[in-house]
C-alpha cells in the first residue's frame, strides 16, 4: 500500500532568478519613469520656449515698421495668434521703444506650462521670448 503524502517541492533555480528579476525591476522602475517624464517635460517646455521666441520675433517685426505706433494692437494680436495653438495663457507682452529700436518681450510662468507640476521638483521661474529690431526708416 502506497502512502499518498504530499511532499514539499524545492524551488528551482529558475524560479529564484525570476523572483530576483521582478524585484530588480520594481527597484529600477521609478527611476526609469522619472527619466521618461523628465524627457517629456523638457521637450514640451522647449517647444513652448521656441513658440515664445517666434511670437516675440513676429511681434517685433510688426512693431519695427514705420506705420506701427502705440498701443500696438496689431502686434499684440499677432503674438496671440502665434501662441494660440499652444493653449498657454501668456502675460501681456512688454513693448519697449528705444531711440531707433523696438523691443518685444513675452513671459510665461513655468507653472502655467508644466505638464507634471512639481512632480519633478522644477519651477519658480519664467520662460521668456525676447527680440529687438531697428525701427524702419530711423536715422540717428
Amino acid at each position: 500500500m502506497k502512502l499518498w503524502i504530499p511532499f514539499k517541492r524545492r524551488r528551482s533555480a529558475e524560479n529564484r532568478r525570476r523572483g530576483g528579476a521582478i524585484v530588480e525591476f520594481a527597484v529600477i522602475l521609478p527611476l526609469l519613469l522619472t527619466i521618461l517624464f523628465g524627457i517629456i517635460e523638457f521637450g514640451y517646455v522647449f517647444m513652448i520656449r521656441q513658440s515664445l521666441q517666434h511670437a516675440a520675433r513676429e511681434g517685433c517685426r510688426l512693431a519695427s515698421l514705420q506705420t506701427s505706433q502705440a498701443p500696438y494692437a496689431n502686434v499684440i494680436a499677432r503674438i496671440n495668434e502665434i501662441m494660440a495653438p499652444t493653449n498657454v495663457a501668456i502675460d501681456p507682452p512688454t513693448i519697449t521703444q528705444g531711440p531707433c529700436q523696438e523691443t518685444v518681450e513675452i513671459t510665461v510662468p513655468y507653472d502655467n506650462v508644466s505638464l507634471f507640476g512639481d512632480f519633478l521638483g522644477i519651477g519658480g521661474f519664467n520662460l521668456t521670448g525676447q527680440c529687438t529690431m531697428r525701427k524702419e526708416g530711423c536715422t540717428l
